[in-house]
């Protein structure tokens, strides 16, 4: 039997109390271990052990702040739909590693099909936005058409919005948190 070149991830069983874990974390990964158990109907021991045991076997990735891309200075989003002119490794590998190098990208998709890749870009505003676009992108080699699309209206995201934020706020709780990226501030599993 031929192994897959592709890894895959084993999880253990999730159950019905796992899953309450992970919702509630989801909407706030700044719970403590005492509000979480009480949300999930757990007392506190077993339900530290369930997050210690979830953020063990990789099925929480990390926790971290939502930041305002007001604050940040990048509230303009556009989207890239990029396609190549040639597919050759020096040229794809050449196109990715730059791409993923400028700071203004903070998304950045190989696709199958049409278009080639899908590019998520923050910037101030569209002046800043056209000065990336043919001061960095238009500039790499082997780009043959990009095309922008711009956000008329934000239906439904992961992110939190404004409202959410302020209503997380007001409940007791500072910053939303986020289980994406790495575990640098302090799990649930380290705060009791």
């Amino acid at each position: 039997m031929q192994q897959s070149r592709y890894p895959t991830m084993q999880y253990m069983s999730i159950d019905d109390v796992d899953r309450a874990i992970l919702e509630n974390l989801r909407e706030d990964g700044r719970l403590s271990n005492v509000a979480l158990a009480d949300r999930v109907h757990l007392t506190p021991g077993p339900c530290l052990r369930r997050v210690q045991r979830l953020e063990a076997d990789g099925v929480i990735l990390g926790y971290a702040a939502q930041i305002s891309p007001e604050a940040l200075g990048r509230a303009f989003e556009v989207i890239l739909d990029v396609d190549l002119t040639a597919y050759d490794r020096g040229t794809v590998e050449h196109f990715e590693t730059t791409v993923a190098a400028f700071d203004e990208v903070i998304e950045l998709n190989r696709l199958f099909g049409s278009p080639d890749y899908f590019v998520r870009v923050a910037v101030s505003d569209l002046e800043a936005y056209e000065h990336f676009l043919t001061e960095q992108i238009i500039t790499i080699p082997g780009v043959s058409k990009i095309s922008s699309r711009f956000t008329m209206k934000v239906l439904k995201s992961q992110r939190p919005s404004r409202s959410t934020a302020a209503s997380t706020a007001a409940s007791g709780s500072v910053a939303s948190r986020s289980m994406a990226s790495s575990a640098s501030s302090g799990p649930p599993s380290a705060r009791r």
